[in-house]
């Protein structure tokens, strides 16, 4: 992160934030950089893919899904932006210690002990870690005395639009997002594989709302898609999982995509179709 602080503050902030005489290592200087680097490049991912995925991947005919609310996306969005803003506070406090040095973040592959194998086991060990810490926490918030406080507003929208991916109560979204700070304070991590993740898990989060449920057949069993996710939007309590369905099924909480089942949101409009042209 320390990286894209400095292009930021060298080319963004200075002089348009702040003036240029504030010193480069003061505190709040490197804090109102982090926060508008955090909101800008969140707002970026968020509504850039988010619009992409919208307009070229997901299927508009799932709009006429009677669950489908009125005026979704544009509540999506709002909710969206509102919760990337007030999530960056405590994410940028989040940034502000690292940056400071106390994670395990390094610059150079030559400081891995294990070198580029270090770097491909950090990465297949964030994804563990995070899939697992997320499960949990997910499954947490749908308890019952949790649920109508924080979660219920994201599960508003049974049938997602890519632009739900990211429409949670600040809370909720920041505790959801917390593995994947913690993980660099207690493992090592390239700085570099850190942002690279940091961004994919973004585009992940955005893809498995995006209403598309192909999932290539060896897959359909291991990895937690569009189809695993929307199940869990419209039947509440399977399918926390982030990338995997690993914990699902150590949980009891997998359920086979109704989609691929021929059971699924489009299913469902099929034949609502096909009884509106009976009738």
């Amino acid at each position: 992160m320390d990286h894209v602080l400095n292009i930021a503050d060298n080319y963004i902030c200075t002089p348009y934030v702040y003036p240029a005489s504030w010193p480069e290592d003061w505190a709040p200087r490197q804090i109102i950089s982090l926060w508008v680097l955090t909101n800008l490049g969140a707002l970026l991912i968020y509504l850039g893919f988010g619009a992409l995925s919208f307009y070229y991947v997901f299927d508009h005919k799932l709009m006429k899904h009677p669950q489908f609310i009125e005026n979704q996306v544009r509540k999506e969005i709002q909710l969206g932006i509102a919760s990337i803003f007030w999530m960056s506070f405590p994410t940028v406090a989040l940034f502000f210690v690292e940056i400071k040095g106390h994670s395990q973040l390094y610059d150079n592959i030559s400081e891995s002990s294990l070198g580029w194998p270090g770097v491909y086991l950090s990465i297949a060990g964030f994804l563990f870690f995070t899939d697992m810490c997320i499960y949990w926490i997910h499954r947490s918030m749908h308890h019952r005395s949790i649920y109508k406080h924080f979660h219920k507003q994201h599960h508003i929208f049974k049938i997602p639009s890519p632009f739900a991916s990211h429409a949670f109560h600040p809370l909720d979204g920041f505790l959801q997002s917390l593995p994947y700070h913690v993980y660099p304070f207690i493992f090592p991590l390239h700085k570099v594989v850190y942002l690279s993740l940091f961004v994919f898990v973004n585009i992940w989060t955005i893809s498995i709302h995006d209403g598309d449920y192909r999932i290539p057949g060896p897959l359909i069993c291991l990895i937690n898609g569009a189809a695993h996710h929307v199940d869990h939007h419209l039947f509440f309590n399977y399918n926390y999982g982030q990338y995997f369905t690993l914990w699902d099924r150590l949980g009891g909480s997998y359920r086979h995509p109704s989609a691929l089942l021929g059971r699924g949101p489009h299913d469902h409009i099929r034949k609502l179709m096909a009884e509106a042209a009976r009738t």
